[in-house]
Parts: structure tokens; C-alpha cells; sequence
């Protein structure tokens, strides 16, 4: 299925003393993807939201190989698993500059009508950009 990759270099902050990335920062690596992900099928998280819908993680899987390391340049390389329903699936890799797989992962979210605060289908221009 569709897939995007980006490239980030890691900042002293998202390190330890060690200069290893710190475990917690991976879950912004990945929302970094899938927000790129998004915005290159020309669809805005931020006017998704302003017409009602958000998209909360409801399970985050993240499987470490290797350490990235302060200003190693990471590849994130986000997939859509499958067509969404009310759920939206997204596998990861997180490579260095070598190739070497880092990490790998998955997130399921859900589209969320904030006003009901239930699931709903994903909006039609969703569905409608995967045709391409």
C-alpha cells in the first residue's frame, strides 16, 4: 500500500548522557511520518481536526534493534497496512544512514467525531486520496 519516507537528524535534546536516542522519542519519530504521510496525499491533520475529526493512537508497538545516535540521520518509513475503516493502520522503519533497520513498529488510530466522541468512517477525501 501507499508509503512515504522522511528524514530526520537527531538533536542533543532527544538523547542521554550516552548520546543514544532515548526510547520515548521514537513515538514522535513515527507521528512525524504519519503526519508526512498525511500531508503528501495533500490531506492537513490541522483542517481534519478544524472539521471535527481526530485521530487519537489507540495502540503504539515499537520493537528496538540498534540505537540511533545524536546527529545520526534517521529514515522514517511510514506504510498504510490496509485500507481504513474506522481504524487507520501504519507499519514503520526506522533506518540509519547504513541501511540498518533500527526500529520497527506499528500504530493503529481511530477516526473520532469530536463532538460525539465516537468512531466514525474516515472522510470521503480520505478514501478518495488512497484511489490514487
Amino acid at each position: 500500500m501507499k508509503f512515504d519516507e522522511i528524514q530526520i537528524r537527531v538533536r542533543y535534546g532527544e538523547t542521554d548522557q550516552m548520546g543514544i536516542v532515548y526510547h520515548g522519542n521514537y513515538p514522535l519519530y513515527l507521528e512525524m511520518g504519519r503526519i508526512e504521510w498525511l500531508r503528501k496525499l495533500g490531506i492537513s491533520y490541522k483542517h481534519m481536526e478544524e472539521s471535527g475529526i481526530m485521530l487519537p493512537v489507540i495502540s503504539l508497538s515499537i520493537n528496538y534493534k540498534k540505537s540511533a545516535c545524536y546527529d545520526d540521520v534517521i529514515n522514517v518509513k511510514t506504510q498504510l497496512k490496509k485500507t481504513p475503516s474506522a481504524k487507520i493502520e501504519f507499519e514503520y522503519e526506522i533506518s540509519n544512514e547504513k541501511g540498518e533497520i533500527l526500529t520497527t513498529a506499528e500504530t493503529t488510530l481511530v477516526f473520532m467525531d469530536m463532538t460525539s466522541n465516537k468512531p466514525v468512517r474516515p472522510p470521503n477525501y480520505i478514501l478518495e486520496a488512497l484511489k490514487v
